[in-house]
């Protein structure tokens, strides 16, 4: 028998692949954005411009990701939530499908970059698993600030405004491990902010369950 998170976790992918256009669209958006970055840079010579773009791209993509995670919960759909679930299990299960999609679009844009623009990563290892911790720390950080924005209006401006300055410093830790994977430099150097990365995952998660109980009773 499936937990109730599991349940609310299949309720969204279930979601996700019946509206398929909207995939569709994040798919086209990843591509087209690499592709239009390939065609404006020819040929991208510094490692630093390299790793600007895509970090660019990278959070272009999270926001739009991550925008509509409670833009599309109804009145309706809230209150058979509010009834059936507690706001701890719908939280953790938003955050975790949020983590697990951004976390596949995050590859899929690596992938596409580094065939249209080429791949300046030395340290495969150091670079996807930073990868992989901002990818889960920008998506839980967009959810929470995506339910504070719901009891607003749905006002994406307000989501935008909330998240920018949580967001700068995990993208300022984000940009120095990445870059030190681009220059092969060993893991003890990034070792400090590769923890940094992994306690802001814990600490959001931590306030999204204590904070989301009093929007829940909104």
């Amino acid at each position: 028998m499936q937990s109730p998170i599991q349940q609310l976790i299949k309720k969204e992918f279930l979601l996700e692949f019946r509206q398929k256009s909207t995939l569709a669209g994040i798919a086209v958006y990843i591509v087209s954005t690499v592709f239009v970055s390939a065609l404006c840079f020819k040929k991208i010579i510094h490692p630093v411009v390299w790793n600007a773009l895509f970090w660019v791209i990278f959070l272009f993509i999270a926001v739009n990701v991550s925008a509509k995670s409670f833009m599309q919960e109804g009145k309706g759909r809230g209150l058979y939530n509010y009834i059936y679930y507690s706001p701890r299990q719908f939280i953790l299960s938003k955050m975790a499908y949020n983590m697990v999609l951004m976390l596949v679009l995050s590859l899929l844009t690596f992938f596409f970059y580094s065939w249209f623009v080429g791949s300046m990563v030395q340290d495969m290892g150091l670079f996807l698993v930073c990868l992989l911790l901002s990818s889960t720390a920008f998506s839980a950080v967009l959810s929470l600030m995506s339910a504070i924005a719901s009891k607003a209006n749905n006002n994406i401006s307000l989501m935008a405004i909330l998240s920018f300055p949580v967001l700068m410093p995990l993208l300022l830790v984000s940009v120095r491990v990445s870059k030190n994977a681009m220059d092969g430099l060993a893991w003890s150097v990034s070792s400090n902010f590769l923890l940094i990365l992994i306690m802001l995952n814990v600490v959001v998660v931590v306030l999204a369950n204590i904070l989301f109980t009093y929007l829940w009773k909104e």
